[in-house]
């Protein structure tokens, strides 16, 4: 099931984001040849609309948008005099890239839709001492843990839910952050705290930490594990508030996520990118199985995430991605001629091996992962 889901969330991601190429492309004048759901080869024509099929294909894995003359090869070989007004490359460089980012720009905007649907739905957030009262499943959930501190090693991680924790003298329950930070500062460091944690693939275990002062600069002579923890829970937001949180959400989680991404190409780039913070088809695979088996809403959140995900990993300029063509558009608008076909196909080819052997490389990751030790 989880496979099925997995598969309806990323054919789902993907036609979003060509139906962004669709609808630049049908706006600005250009005529779009296709638009398939899956890819070839096909299935079936579900209908003909205009100079459009719109086509069922075999491999369920996406979706494409052939816009005529996106290639450049059409027009490259007619020449000038066989120039076509409605072709991709008939257009001016600005309307060109505007097609090229509105797949992303439909990543995004379906990014937030789903957040806030979340939202309006009911999952899993930080909630405020007011919404306290109505909320169901509420949590004392790990947000960050400091590297080096006594909780790090002692195996708490982010995502952890702390259901108990004792001192020998004290006990502490609930969901409260600010009780619980008291809880382990009243210990001043002398006693070791025993932690009951449930982890984030549902197992519990026990384990001990020894409160430590100075590891707050702002408070170096409070006893601290060197976690912070957040009381979490589901309670659902009206709709004008869930479309403003929403907003926020997503900008952040793009900012967040761009961050990531410019650390992991960078570490690609320069050898030494850490492949265990990384998930490829498989390891998302198992994410969003869980977040289905969650809710509704946290499957439309992981889905959020990952329509980020692609929307800025098609951002980057690797030829084979709408950032790779949106550099030949600007290369092409600054020398002001189109950029060689032979030229264009051989940078295609390298960006499309380099995606290709990164894919292999993670989904090894992955499944290399799910073997016992």
């Amino acid at each position: 099931m989880s496979i099925l889901i997995f598969i309806a969330v990323i054919v789902a991601l993907i036609v979003v984001h060509e139906f962004g190429h669709f609808v630049a492309a049908k706006l600005s004048g250009m005529r779009v040849d296709e638009f398939g759901i899956g890819f070839p080869p096909r299935a079936m024509v579900i209908t003909k609309k205009g100079e459009t099929l719109y086509t069922l294909n075999w491999l369920p894995l996406g979706g494409f948008v052939k816009i005529h003359g996106e290639d450049g090869i059409q027009e490259q070989e007619a020449g000038a005099g066989g120039r076509n007004s409605n072709a991709f490359t008939s257009k001016n460089r600005f309307v060109q890239a505007i097609v090229l980012i509105a797949g992303v720009a439909m990543n995004l905007l379906f990014a937030y839709v789903l957040i806030t649907g979340a939202l309006w739905m009911g999952t899993p957030r930080v909630l405020s001492e007011s919404e306290l009262v109505s909320a169901t499943d509420v949590q004392l959930m790990v947000a960050s843990v400091l590297p080096e501190s006594p909780a790090f090693a002692a195996g708490l991680r982010a995502g952890d839910t702390i259901l108990s924790a004792e001192d020998g003298h004290y006990a502490f329950s609930g969901a409260d952050a600010q009780g619980f930070t008291s809880f382990v500062a009243n210990g001043e460091g002398n006693t070791t705290v025993a932690l009951t944690i449930r982890h984030a693939d549902k197992t519990e275990e026990t384990i001990f930490a020894r409160p430590l002062k100075g590891l707050v600069a702002s408070d170096p002579s409070r006893a601290v594990l060197g976690v912070e923890v957040a009381t979490v829970g589901v309670t659902p937001l009206s709709l004008g508030a869930a479309i403003a949180e929403g907003a926020m959400l997503t900008w952040g989680a793009t900012i967040l996520t761009a961050q990531g991404l410019w650390h992991f190409f960078y570490g690609v780039f320069t050898l030494s990118a850490d492949l265990s913070q990384v998930a490829g088809p498989v390891g998302i695979a198992g994410v969003v199985g869980s977040a289905s088996a969650q809710g509704f809403g946290d499957l439309l959140s992981i889905m959020a995430i990952i329509s980020i995900n692609l929307a800025l990993i098609n951002l980057i300029p690797v030829p084979a991605l709408d950032g790779g063509r949106l550099l030949f558009v600007i290369i092409e608008s600054i020398i002001r001629r189109p950029i060689k076909v032979s030229v264009a196909r051989a940078m295609n080819g390298i960006g499309f091996v380099f995606l290709i052997l990164l894919m292999i490389v993670v989904t090894a990751h992955d499944i290399f992962n799910l073997l016992p030790s």
